[in-house]
């Protein structure tokens, strides 16, 4: 940390942090594009849709064929998000030359945040090419598979887990590069999206579980593979579906000139747990995710958090109960909480208390020590004649360690309201992720220092009141039944209740550095 005149210090704010520290930090964003002769701009567009999964590094991978009849790996990456990595002069255009490309928006769940040779996509040569990956989640059985692959002679250039499943393509004995492929999704183990680029061939990959989100486009005769649907939208192309759970989509010059994909399993369970996470705060509210809108399930986790966890009654004195959300990811949670609380309680009024400053970048400058406060001062100011003297109910989706919820509670008390209430649409968090999502240690989650002590968590935020949604009340909010692929649909929800569906090992981000 450098010194500044002695009173001010230059603080490296985490990008990822923009809604504060009280909130898991998101998985990666990959996107995909087949048969595109501006490949690399459409991935660059489908990159900058998705910088809410991941702002710590940003990368493009292309496939160009030269005059000769061989392919060349175009690749460009670098720390920052896609904006800046890319902002050099025609970077996208001279130097990222190809017709099939693959990205990644990175935050760190596995190996240093600052190592470059950590940001993705990777890119590796093989006796049968090239070949580069974008991978979004964890694979659970890391440790295991490093350890067996060092045995035998591995050589490791970065400490992700994503590298482990170039090598197990690559050391595999099957002859087609499916099979390879297949090959090595059957060893790994875990919560996982991949987009594979070779020479002449791009492949989808979704595991055997689908916890992670990874859906499929056309544009025109291109094929087109994202995160996010949101992705697709930006560049116009048409979504299509999401992937099956276990399912390996490979797209070819055969698939361009037919229309038709070649689908494979890694192994068909029809059953999925998907992350229930994507639906309560990392994906936007504008994609389709799990085969569903997202802004019609926060909707509906409003609306079941104002049934089972209603606002205090207030009268015409009261001059109306303020609900706030806190922006941008409570927003579209808090316009179904008051739709459903109006019905009941007609003195309660959605109003815009917090504004949030979209311009927190890596660096700024802080004076003091009070690093927190001024972290959530940079982020949110109130609408102070909005609060002063109402009741005021705060609508959030998540909290993590309570901390910067508690520089807001502060905050919006400088406004002066009458009460403060705060109604969260997910239950408690107790249990930290291994599938893609970074939470702190089951030590620092408030529920736990609080001994999962309701009344304890709201006197540490000093509010009148807070309450949760129930666990049975979020799943209640998110679709069910039996999806178009025929698959039963679950959830993981480990982080509320702490049955993790697949087999973990605990591991450090770092622990695989030199």
């Amino acid at each position: 940390m450098k010194e500044l005149n002695n009173n001010f210090k230059i603080l490296n704010n985490d990008p990822n942090d923009f809604d504060g520290e009280d909130k898991p930090r998101s998985n990666c964003a990959i996107f995909g594009i087949y048969n595109h002769p501006q490949a690399s701009v459409m991935a660059y567009y489908g990159l900058h849709s998705q910088q809410h999964r991941g702002q710590e590094a940003s990368g493009i991978c292309v496939s160009e064929i030269l005059e000769d009849g061989r392919y060349r790996f175009n690749i460009h990456k670098g720390h920052g998000i896609a904006l800046n990595v890319f902002s050099g002069k025609n970077i996208l255009t001279n130097v990222l030359k190809g017709t099939a490309a693959i990205g990644h928006n990175r935050y760190s769940t596995t190996g240093a945040s600052d190592s470059r040779a950590n940001i993705q996509p990777f890119k590796v040569n093989f006796k049968q090419g090239h070949l580069a990956l974008s991978h979004n989640g964890n694979f659970t059985n890391t440790k295991e598979l490093r350890n067996k692959l060092q045995d035998e002679g591995t050589l490791f250039q970065t400490s992700t887990d994503s590298e482990i499943f170039l090598h197990l393509i690559a050391r595999s004995r099957k002859d087609e590069m499916i099979d390879k492929v297949l090959d090595a999704a059957r060893n790994v183990r875990g919560a996982y999206s991949i987009i594979l680029l070779t020479d002449d061939k791009m492949f989808a990959i979704r595991d055997p579980l689908s916890v992670r989100p990874l859906s499929m486009a056309k544009l025109g005769k291109s094929f087109v593979f994202a995160s996010e649907t949101c992705a697709f939208d930006i560049i116009n192309a048409s979504y299509i579906r999401d992937l099956k759970a276990g399912e390996v989509i490979q797209i070819d010059e055969d698939v361009i000139k037919t229309g038709k994909v070649k689908s494979f399993f890694i192994e068909q369970r029809n059953e999925t747990k998907h992350c229930i996470f994507e639906y309560i705060y990392f994906s936007r509210p504008d994609s389709t995710i799990f085969g569903h809108t997202v802004d019609k399930v926060r909707r509906k986790l409003g609306k079941n958090l104002s049934i089972e966890k209603p606002t205090p009654k207030a009268n015409v004195e009261d001059k109306k109960v303020v609900v706030i959300s806190v922006p941008d990811s409570s927003n579209t949670a808090a316009l179904g909480f008051v739709t459903e609380t109006i019905k009941t309680n007609p003195y309660v009024k959605l109003e815009l208390g917090l504004i949030r400053s979209h311009y927190i970048g890596r660096t700024f400058i802080q004076p003091g020590q009070d690093n927190r406060e001024i972290k959530v001062k940079a982020k949110f100011n109130t609408v102070k004649s909005v609060l002063r003297n109402r009741i005021v109910v705060i609508v959030d989706d998540s909290i993590v360690r309570g901390t910067t919820a508690k520089q807001l509670v502060k905050l919006v008390k400088e406004a002066k309201p009458k009460e403060i209430h705060l109604r969260i649409t997910s239950p408690p968090i107790i249990s930290p992720c291994y599938y893609g999502m970074d939470f702190p240690s089951r030590e620092e989650l408030i529920a736990n220092q609080c001994d999962r002590d309701i009344e304890k968590i709201r006197e540490y935020l000093d509010v009148d009141s807070v309450e949760y949604l129930s666990l049975e009340k979020l799943h209640d909010s998110v679709p069910q039944g039996i999806n178009k692929h025929g698959e039963h649909t679950g959830y993981c929800d480990a982080c509320f209740s702490g049955n993790y569906p697949i087999p973990i090992e605990e591991i450090d981000k770092t622990e695989f550095e030199g």
